[in-house]
């Protein structure tokens, strides 16, 4: 029998307004609509399996045992991925553990369900027992003010950004991350609004689920060490390569989400996707280490590289920063020192307002056109 999404006898369901929702009718299978975020849970339970949420647009073609998500799409539309209910599940019994999601915890969730992040959180909550609460649909500084009941609050860096206002966070324990780099300047703010949680940040995919997880001990620059249950592997093509039950494919095969890296030891570093690397006079850069190196900076809150036509060269690289603007004669100088005349970005381009996805994810394209 095909795995199914149930809730647990314990487990709660919260909406906005605090309100407990009830479980919904059983149906077969079906296109959700993401928004409002209670009742596209409820019905997605009903489905056990055999269900998207968002999308309604798309074609659809349900397969037992088996749902469909949605990636971020930062570098454009999202995409739709099939993938095995069975392989969450498992995760699900290895998070239990891991962030101590258990029956009576109270969890949050500030993003759309029509991502895979959140909507693996809401469901592994519901799976293990937990007390949900859905917040989208209001307000960052309000999302940050309901996350003070919280324990447990999976989410993206811009995301918890955003709701920094309406902290401090005393009662959480464990902040669990994903989707983006944390910067260290975003950690010590994290730090400081809830002093008492430990905070992991995750790497992985729609297509694969977890793949590694930072620790107290993960040296700077690196994504951490394979999560339970993951094997790793880089190859000569510099491709990072990832078997586990929890990959769309199973645990039968090896698999890559176009992302290269090496290992140092057990810890992984990334270069970056390979469909956004570029050269530049010939040689090839990923702009992903040069974001993350310029996040170092003093006066640099966030940053994305970017690539744009040159005759001369192919290409040359612009950063879209933001953070303090009476930094960027130091900034480029120390980019140049560090990376290099052909690395160094030519021009910084400064945002007041940084363009996020839906799915909290930095929006490239959106950077992108701004800067063409």
């Amino acid at each position: 029998m095909a795995a199914r999404f149930q809730w647990h006898p314990d487990a709660r369901l919260f909406d906005l307004s605090g309100a407990v929702l009830p479980h919904a009718a059983p149906v077969t299978h079906a296109v959700i609509a993401d928004r409002p975020a209670g009742r596209a849970l409820a019905l997605a339970l009903a489905c056990g399996d055999g269900f998207r949420i968002g999308a309604p647009d798309q074609a659809f073609d349900p397969v037992p045992g088996q749902i469909e998500v949605l990636t971020g799409g930062s570098l454009g539309v999202p995409k739709r991925v099939t993938r095995p209910v069975a392989g969450w599940q498992a995760s699900f019994v290895v998070n239990a553990g891991l962030f101590g999601i258990a029956p009576g915890v109270r969890v949050a969730v500030p993003g759309r369900l029509c991502h895979s992040l959140p909507l693996y959180a809401a469901l592994e909550g519901l799976h293990l027992g937990a007390m949900v609460h859905l917040l989208d649909g209001q307000r960052p500084d309000r999302m940050g003010r309901a996350l003070a009941q919280a324990e447990v609050v999976y989410a993206t860096p811009t995301q918890l950004q955003a709701m920094l206002p309406g902290g401090p966070w005393p009662g959480l324990r464990h902040i669990v991350l994903g989707g983006e780099r944390l910067d260290a300047a975003l950690r010590e703010r994290l730090v400081k609004a809830a002093p008492q949680a430990r905070i992991t940040v995750f790497y992985g995919a729609a297509e694969t689920s977890f793949i590694t997880m930072t620790d107290a001990a993960t040296p700077a620059g690196s994504v951490g060490r394979a999560y339970p249950g993951v094997e790793l592997a880089v190859q000569d093509d510099g491709l990072i390569r990832v078997r586990s039950a929890y990959t769309v494919q199973g645990a039968a095969a090896w698999v890559t989400v176009g992302e290269s890296g090496y290992l140092q030891g057990d810890d992984l570093f990334l270069r970056g996707r390979a469909g956004r690397m570029v050269t530049v006079a010939g040689q090839n850069v990923f702009p992903e280490e040069i974001e993350t190196w310029l996040a170092t900076l003093p006066g640099v809150d966030r940053a994305a590289v970017l690539a744009l036509p040159d005759t001369a060269r192919g290409y040359v690289l612009v950063a879209a920063l933001q953070g303090d603007r009476g930094q960027e004669q130091a900034i480029f100088s120390a980019a140049r020192a560090q990376l290099g005349a052909l690395a160094a970005p030519r021009r910084l381009h400064w945002c007041s307002d940084w363009p996020a996805l839906p799915s909290g994810k930095t929006d490239l394209a959106a950077l992108q056109r701004a800067l063409a």
